[in-house]
């Protein structure tokens, strides 16, 4: 692919001075239309070393307004980054509808430059194609604009530059033994680059090669291709904000009448006697402080995740699974409605953020289930939305365990009787009516829709790598034990 570019691409001085004034005004414009459309942007630009990234991103922000855009560029990932998967630290950098965010080279590094450099192994690259596809894919659809420039030089070129830096004595620091290395390897960085180029240019998120032998038809380029796409893009939403969700509710579909209920198959009345359940809550919580300490030794990452209805014991059955570990190595996630900054991104940013580090443990007090389940019921988000949000998940979850994360996920189910005794029983006692709200009752009343919804979610959801496992729950301390039970084992197998 590279090969076959023309580099020998100029545009007169005379002529770039005639050009470039419009194009900066169109930029600022289109930028300001951007942000009244709420559409979020995102330009990546990747290319050769010494092929002018910088020069080109500093010129392209002096046509934009400095309170619209924040650049990142990217290098080696630290130690808090090398703990995540190799997406976190782009994902907690994706730009708010209405705001840019520019990347001095990006996500493209784990299939490029690692790649080559064998910083990590095959089965880590090649699996990356995929996590991109999809990370870019959920960010376009949720509304984003991605405009991704690959600047390219010949290799002769390349040498040419370096020459040049080294030369003058205020800039030589910027040539280093590393880029002379990746330039005899620039036959291997090619044929890298074409495989990426190849396997991630899709209609939602497509290369432009930027020729950038001659920095002024580079410039023209990218300042043509970037007023060409948020052109295309703003007339499309027609005037629109691209991010109302206050939209009519979207109706639940309930289950198939062939399709037996997941949830109507579970035996909600398992029980243990109160004797039998504290030797085995005892057993189990001092189980988990020690594999508490062996996950972080073997930087193991853990993440569990609690669902469920109203009045199901999440809140105690959490307590009880992190009684006896050291508070140092968990951290608990309530997750409630999402605040303007979260509903101001893609959905699955909020949860991006809580992503535990390797060696430690996240529990989710619900999650990023809510899109399918109370988003879709209440009418919080489109049809388009929820359906959307399976696939979405479950790469999500695929892309964490494919880091090495233990992912558990619970449903404690609960029957409807024994959720009206549970509110009645807060309703009276003093210490807990801060725990009921009108909101539980009105939720209450669409049982049907909601049990229809975690059905749908179940089936589309639970997987070889993220398998659900559904709590008994009507018995509080049959919950408790197999919940502790579960997270043990899950562990014990992945170590």
């Amino acid at each position: 692919m590279l090969k076959d570019i023309d580099l020998s691409k100029k545009i007169k001085k005379s002529e770039y001075k005639k050009i470039m004034p419009d194009l900066e005004i169109r930029l600022g414009e289109l930028q300001r239309r951007a942000r009244e459309l709420s559409i979020p942007i995102i330009i990546v630009f990747e290319g050769w070393d010494a092929a002018g990234k910088g020069t080109l991103i500093n010129r392209l922000l002096l046509a934009l307004d400095p309170r619209g855009y924040s650049v990142y560029p990217t290098s080696t990932p630290n130690e808090e980054e090398r703990l995540r998967p190799f997406l976190w630290r782009f994902w907690i950098k994706t730009p708010p509808k209405g705001k840019i965010a520019i990347f001095d080279r990006s996500w493209y590094g784990r299939v490029i430059v690692e790649r080559v450099d064998k910083i990590v192994e095959k089965e880590l690259w090649s699996k990356a194609f995929d996590e991109i596809t999809s990370f870019e894919r959920q960010l376009a659809d949720d509304g984003s604009v991605i405009v991704k420039f690959f600047l390219h030089i010949s290799k002769k070129e390349q040498k040419k530059r370096f020459r040049r830096l080294e030369s003058n004595p205020s800039t030589e620091w910027k040539v280093t033994k590393e880029d002379w290395r990746h330039h005899k390897q620039y036959g291997k960085y090619a044929a890298a680059i074409d495989e990426a180029i190849a396997k991630t240019d899709t209609d939602y998120a497509p290369w432009t090669i930027v020729e950038a032998h001659d920095l002024r038809f580079a410039t023209v380029k990218v300042f043509s291709t970037v007023c060409r796409v948020l052109e295309r893009r703003c007339a499309r939403s027609g005037g629109r904000l691209m991010a109302d969700k206050g939209r009519a509710a979207a109706t639940p579909m309930p289950a198939a009448a062939s399709t037996p209920s997941i949830l109507d198959r579970v035996d909600v009345t398992a029980a243990i006697d109160k004797e039998k359940y504290n030797e085995e809550i005892k057993k189990c919580q001092k189980r988990l402080r020690e594999l508490e300490h062996d996950v972080y030794r073997k930087r193991i990452p853990v993440i569990i995740v609690y669902e469920g209805w109203d009045a199901a014991g999440k809140g105690g059955n959490i307590k009880r699974l992190v009684q006896g570990m050291d508070p140092r190595g968990y951290a608990v996630i309530p997750i409630a409605a999402p605040n303007d900054i979260e509903k101001a991104h893609c959905y699955l940013w909020r949860f991006w953020t809580h992503i535990p580090k390797a060696g430690h443990i996240a529990v989710f007090d619900r999650s990023w289930y809510g899109r399918c389940m109370v988003e879709r019921v209440e009418g919080f988000c489109t049809e388009e939305e929820w359906r959307r949000s399976y696939r979405e998940i479950n790469e999500m979850e695929e892309h964490l365990v494919n880091f090495g994360t233990v992912l558990i996920k619970f449903w404690l189910h609960i029957d409807k009787k024994e959720q009206y005794r549970r509110f009645r029983e807060r309703q009276k006692t003093a210490h807990k009516q801060w725990k009921i709200t009108a909101e539980d009752w009105r939720n209450r009343k669409r049982w049907d829709d909601y049990k229809a919804a975690v059905d749908e979610m179940m089936y589309h959801t639970s997987t070889p790598y993220a398998p659900w496992t559904i709590i008994e729950a009507n018995d509080k301390y049959y919950a408790r034990v197999k919940a502790l039970k579960t997270v043990i084992r899950e562990i014990e197998k992945r170590l």
